[in-house]
């Protein structure tokens, strides 16, 4: 009795296995990262940069990856400057969307 029982365990272990042998090793298991320098090349020295709110806020001076290797968009605000990752930007139509209003940015850059 017990040897039918083993039988059946492993018999049961087989069956439940068999579908993970039968996978296509080629098939990817999660989608292609997204490039970071393709966000890059489609942000442009001049291109214009709003807000959430879509107002028209600054425009990008300039376009470098850092000392971390990250693509960052140097961002000209009216008197104020700052640098924030291309990845962190929604890009369309040749211009930049951050996800913060022109006051809560000019809030943070007081800090």
């Amino acid at each position: 009795m017990r040897s039918i029982f083993t039988y059946g365990a492993a018999a049961l272990a087989l069956a439940i296995a068999a579908p993970a042998f039968a996978q296509d090793a080629s098939e990817p298991t999660a989608p292609p990262a997204k490039d970071a320098s393709a966000t890059a090349a489609t942000l442009a020295v001049g291109a214009t940069v709003k807000d959430k709110t879509g107002a028209s806020i600054g425009t990008v001076t300039e376009v470098k990856p850092d000392a971390a290797g990250q693509q960052v968009a140097t961002i000209k605000m009216g008197s104020d400057t700052f640098a924030v990752e291309t990845n962190k930007l929604a890009i369309a139509d040749g211009s930049a969307t951050i996800n913060a209003t022109a006051a809560e940015l000019k809030t943070m850059l007081k800090k």
